[in-house]
């Protein structure tokens, strides 16, 4: 879009059921046009009531060929991490890094989180083929540099450039979907191109440990090279999409949100340089933990003013997105989802190896409830989207399940029986599989069709962010509650100060465990069950929190119609007698 659009900015309302709120702006061309809020802070016009019933999209031959370079997209990107966490111990070992262990492993998060926002920007200006072109080279770039490393610095810089392409094409494939296909179908399909990521999480682990076993660590990272090439050349030959091209190329990089974005990245990166190093390279109390974490969230505090001045032309993450109920609460929801989603499937296999004495190997196989019943609940959520057109429902039954789930995994101890641990894992995946996707649809049905990206953007930062929280706040949590009751481990008093030194989750292993007496090894459990119990009993306050928030949205009638600058060139709609009848909900 350019920038000699007009944008209007929405002004969140006083108090719902009141009509304070004002549009700022050009004038509309037409009273059609003139946009309107409800008590929610929701833009509409009358046009808009017309696109409700409108014409579907008949998908042509380049539709499906571009969504199954999304499907191989998402494919690769899974395959990636779940891969190299199965790797790289041995990477490291073999890379002689272990010293630089925590970088290895989480340079990747850094650079994959902190530039969503900014390539949501840069597919707006520069059109959605070209930035997925460039996301991908720089996956396979990182790939290349990653797999030929011949030194801990070169593996970690090919980490952080396959982390910026990874998010870029996380990001990109939700935003191509919605310029592909109406709102009201939009998690159905977002379901199914994460289908080949839940396959890929499931080979992943069995892939990994073939290669390190049997050729070498290097192909871990070469593997992508292949896959990502034929996403590449389908992006390149099917992905023709529609967009407004600035005038000269000048105008176009001037249309960057430069100062935005830097502020932004840096405060990012500094909130999560403390929450990776906290409890593994310092202690929380350290100031080289918290130092990082209050100027990250300072600086976080700068960026929202700055994003509300007049030196910033064209906002990154523009304040709108926030400032109507229902669009707010969709955030809100998809933290606490994404959060609790890594909440269980993080501290569940350390359940099973600290409490229950499991291998590895062993906890993973249990753990197999969650994950494999959280891909197919998540497409069955976005085909009920699809088919009823309503996300209020999913959302109320999405959080009451999560509640539950984490309400039964406080009763988890040493004695728990395999029916009751697989039953409850499945009911956690369907809780948590409900809103894997479901918040998209109801945010962007709430704001006008010209945020699509930024609020895309947005949603995906905001779930990549809040997976980091998913395991630093049980892992506080954690710690604190063994530090606090190490004194229960009373057959081996110098055990106390090295359990309970802040970093109790390092001995959780079963392999460390078994080297204990039967009775200091029971009292050990023992403080670990505990302390996993707290845990579960925090994530339970988040979870009834999410199904609190629920109420507060409102439903919206989702588009069956599409309404995109950024569309296929060759996408043709076809009304159909049922949908030309359909009438709002």
């Amino acid at each position: 879009m350019s920038t000699e659009d007009p944008i209007h900015t929405i002004k969140p309302t006083e108090g719902e059921g009141t009509d304070s709120s004002t549009v700022t702006g050009d004038a509309p061309s037409s009273p059609e046009k003139a946009p309107v809020l409800d008590a929610d802070g929701t833009s509409h016009t009358a046009e808009d009531a017309t696109k409700l019933k409108g014409e579907p999209m008949h998908h042509t031959a380049s539709f499906w060929m571009v969504f199954v370079a999304l499907c191989l997209a998402s494919f690769l990107a899974a395959l990636d991490v779940t891969v190299i966490t199965t790797a790289l111990p041995t990477i490291t070992a073999a890379i002689g890094g272990q010293d630089k262990y925590v970088w290895i492993a989480n340079s990747y998060v850094l650079t994959s989180t902190a530039i969503q926002p900014l390539f949501g920007q840069l597919s707006n200006i520069f059109g959605r083929r070209s930035i997925t072109l460039i996301a991908v080279g720089l996956f396979i770039i990182g790939s290349g540099l990653s797999g030929g490393a011949i030194n801990v610095g070169m593996l970690i810089a090919g980490r952080c450039i396959q982390g910026m392409g990874s998010g870029a094409i996380m990001m990109l494939l939700d935003l191509i979907i919605c310029d592909l296909v109406p709102l009201r179908q939009r998690a159905q399909y977002i379901g199914i191109v994460m289908s080949t990521s839940g396959v890929s999480a499931t080979l992943g682990p069995l892939i990994g440990g073939a290669i390190v076993q049997d050729i070498s660590w290097r192909w871990t990272f070469y593997i992508n090279l292949p896959i990502g090439g034929i996403v590449f050349v389908f992006v390149a030959l099917f992905l023709n999409t529609k967009h407004t091209r600035s005038p000269t190329w000048t105008h176009a990089v001037a249309r960057i949100d430069f100062l935005g974005n830097t502020i932004f990245i840096a405060s990012i990166v500094a909130v999560l340089l403390g929450l990776i190093m906290g409890g593994q390279v310092f202690p929380w109390s350290s100031w080289r933990i918290i130092v990082p974490i209050v100027l990250g969230f300072f600086g976080v505090g700068i960026f929202v003013f700055y994003e509300t001045t007049r030196w910033c032309k064209e906002p990154t993450i523009p304040l709108e997105l926030f400032q109507n109920r229902t669009s707010a609460i969709a955030y809100g929801l998809t933290f606490l989802s994404a959060m609790l989603l890594q909440w269980a499937s993080y501290y569940l296999p350390i359940y099973f190896q600290g409490v229950k004495l499991s291998t590895p190997i062993s906890s993973g196989i249990e753990i197999l409830p969650l994950n494999a019943f959280l891909i197919p609940l998540t497409i069955i959520a976005g085909i009920v989207v699809s088919q009823t057109g309503r996300y209020l429902p999913v959302h109320i039954t999405s959080f009451a399940l999560i509640a539950i789930a984490f309400g039964l995994f406080t009763h988890f101890n040493a004695t728990t029986s395999k029916a009751e641990w697989v039953i409850t894992e499945i009911v956690a995946a369907a809780g948590l599989g409900f809103t894997m996707n479901s918040p998209l649809p109801a945010l962007q049905a709430s704001l006008p069709d010209s945020y699509s990206a930024s609020a895309t953007a947005t949603y995906a930062f905001i779930r990549s962010f809040a997976f980091v929280w998913g395991i630093t706040i049980p892992a506080i949590i954690f710690n604190s509650q063994v530090t606090a009751n190490v004194g229960k481990i009373t057959s081996d008093p110098s055990l106390q100060p090295i359990i309970g030194g802040g970093a109790a989750l390092g001995y959780t292993s079963r392999k460390y465990l078994l080297t204990l007496p039967q009775d200091t090894r029971n009292q050990v459990v023992s403080v670990f069950s505990d302390a996993l119990k707290v845990s579960f009993y925090v994530g339970l306050a988040f979870a009834l929190l999410g199904f609190l928030l629920c109420f507060g949205e409102k439903q919206i009638e989702l588009r069956t119609t599409l309404d995109t600058e950024f569309g296929l060139e060759n996408e043709k709609s076809k009304k159909t007698k049922d949908e030309a009848e359909a009438t709002p909900v």
